[in-house]
């Protein structure tokens, strides 16, 4: 197994009501999930291969709840990625490399049964976790703008954040509101919805926690 490491941010936009019934094994909001993500790596490596400074995206469907499968995934890398560091970050996208079940990118591996060639383009990331604010632009297949969850009596921006001591994606997620849409073999369109800012720190094993376990 070769080892690989990465730490960076997230944004990601799906189509369930704001806190996403996935996070606590309860059914997806309508039925069904579709879902927008991107992922910028400040410091990471596969192996010998460095993946300071690149950035990941996917569109995800499923016809059902995502444990039942049957889903389709298209994975989009980085246009700034040279040949051996495009084959690393989709051998980790796919969930290569890692323990069964250890990362969300292991996990979903599992219910695809369609997986669409990788496309090369331009990702544009500029995601504030903390101001739960971000927009994401991978030029011709997504984009994405997230924002705060407004209370709907005020207007003022309302701050909740989910904690899974256990998980195998992020310690905690800032959450928020988002939309975006894609084009190409998953056209989706999501508006108003479900919205993930955070901090990652994964490896082979999964998440790499800096906080202990309450």
């Amino acid at each position: 197994m070769t080892p690989w490491e990465l730490e960076g941010t997230e944004l990601i936009n799906c189509n369930c009501a704001y806190g996403c019934p996935c996070q606590f094994n309860a059914l997806p909001t309508k039925g069904r999930c579709e879902a927008l993500g991107a992922i910028a790596i400040d410091k990471g490596h596969y192996g010998d291969v460095s993946l300071d400074g690149l950035k990941l995206a996917v569109v995800m469907r499923w016809p059902g709840a995502i444990h039942e499968g049957k889903g389709a995934c298209q994975p989009v890398v980085d246009r700034n990625a040279d040949a051996g560091q495009r084959e690393a970050l989709l051998k980790i996208m796919s969930g290569q490399d890692t323990e069964p079940f250890a990362t969300m990118f292991a996990v979903f591996a599992t219910t695809f049964e369609t997986v669409f060639e990788p496309i090369v383009t331009d990702i544009d990331f500029d995601v504030d976790v903390d101001a739960r604010r971000g927009k994401v632009n991978a030029r011709d297949v997504l984009e994405m703008n997230g924002e705060p969850i407004k209370n709907p009596v005020t207007g003022e921006e309302h701050r909740a954040r989910i904690d899974l001591p256990h998980g195998f994606e992020y310690e905690i997620a800032e959450m928020g509101s988002a939309s975006g849409r894609s084009i190409g073999n998953l056209a989706l369109t999501l508006k108003d919805s479900y919205a993930q800012f955070a901090r990652l720190h994964l490896n082979n094993q999964g998440p790499i926690r800096h906080r202990a376990a309450a």
